[in-house]
This record gives C-alpha cells, sequence and structure tokens, in this order.
C-alpha cells in the first residue's frame, strides 16, 4: 500500500502534530508500506538544518524526518513555499528532501492508496 503524507503545519507550534505524523509515518515504514512525505506551508522548515527543537521540547523532529528519509521514504518539499512560508525563509534543504513542485505533489495524490494531512 502506498500512504502520502501531506504536512501543513510549522514543526513546533506547541502541538505534537508533527511529531505524532511522523511516528505514524514511521510505523507504517516499519510495518513494510510504502510512505512518502510532501511538505508544504510553514512545515517546510522541517527540512532545513536551522530547524531544532524549542527549549524545554524532548524530540528532535527533524532527526525523525531524516531517519524516514535513511529508510527510504522519499520526501518532496514545495519550491515556492520555500521563499513564502516558515519561520527560515529561503535555506536551504538539507539531503534527501527534495524542493518540489504542486505538479509532483498531484502525481502523488492520484497514485497514492491512501493521503494523510497534517
Amino acid at each position: 500500500m502506498s500512504i502520502l503524507f501531506i504536512f501543513n503545519r510549522q514543526p513546533y507550534d506547541t502541538t505534537d502534530v508533527t511529531w505524532n505524523a511522523l511516528r505514524l509515518a514511521q510505523t507504517l515504514v516499519d510495518n513494510g508500506e510504502t510512505v512518502r512525505i510532501f511538505l508544504m506551508n510553514d512545515s517546510v522548515d522541517l527540512a532545513r538544518e536551522s530547524c531544532v527543537p524549542p527549549p524545554g521540547y524532548d524530540q528532535d523532529l527533524k532527526a525523525m524526518l531524516k531517519h524516514l528519509i535513511d529508510s527510504k521514504v522519499e520526501v518532496e518539499v514545495c519550491g515556492t513555499c520555500m521563499a513564502r512560508c516558515g519561520i527560515h525563509k529561503n535555506e536551504p534543504y538539507y539531503d534527501g528532501a527534495n524542493k518540489s513542485t504542486m505538479a509532483k505533489l498531484a502525481e502523488w495524490v492520484v497514485s497514492s492508496d491512501k493521503v494523510l494531512t497534517f
């Protein structure tokens, strides 16, 4: 089964939404499912080295996404959002998080068995 995760929220937005989505993605990968991740809106900061946990937060979301990349999860990041969204506008994405397009997202939506948004 192919599962597409679309992230929209700032990584550290005072909720655990992104953390729980990453945990679910990892669990699905561990269960042998094909997972792909598309980051857009303020979630693009998750693909930047400058994304660090705020004081007192006990999870490193960037490290969790990098672990998924190391597990062969494809990660695409909205190129338009790179300049428009997030706290770290215009900063580059790290290796494995690929600058992408709406056309790629549309392709992934159509070819996925399930689409989840966070």
